[in-house]
């Protein structure tokens, strides 16, 4: 069973940093790609990060990310821990969501309709 928990999120001012991470069980998360999405209140959800794995299993080492978040987001993983992190500065109000971690199975790319699961999210609240 293809499991994810995230966790991090909290309450943080403008400006504030946040790493959200997410623990996977009961596969080897290097055989999959991580996406990061994001759902705010009363929107879609959205990609704000992707890093991929080759067909071949080998990782891309590349990380796209969405615009708004470039610069200020950093995806990281640790397959032996089996963990992937998303490391967020200099966090914003219209970075308020529920953060949600999914993988899926050597994808070079995080189309949200491919995605082979998901967690349950960790919440995100960016506010003075």
């Amino acid at each position: 069973q293809l499991q994810l928990v995230e966790s991090g999120g909290g309450l943080v001012q403008p400006g504030g940093s946040l790493r959200l991470s997410c623990s996977a069980s009961g596969f080897n998360l290097d055989d999959y790609a991580v996406g990061w999405f994001r759902q705010a209140p009363g929107k879609n959800r959205e990609e704000v990060s992707c890093n991929g794995v080759h067909p071949n299993g080998e990782n891309t080492g590349y990380t796209n990310y969405a615009r708004p978040v470039e610069g200020r987001f950093t995806f990281s993983r640790d397959n032996a821990k089996n963990l992937a992190y998303l490391q967020m500065n200099n966090l914003q109000p219209e970075d308020t969501a529920v953060y949600y971690c999914a993988i899926l199975w050597r994808a070079l790319a995080c189309p949200y309709t491919s995605v082979d699961s998901w967690g349950k999210g960790t919440v995100v609240t960016v506010s003075s």
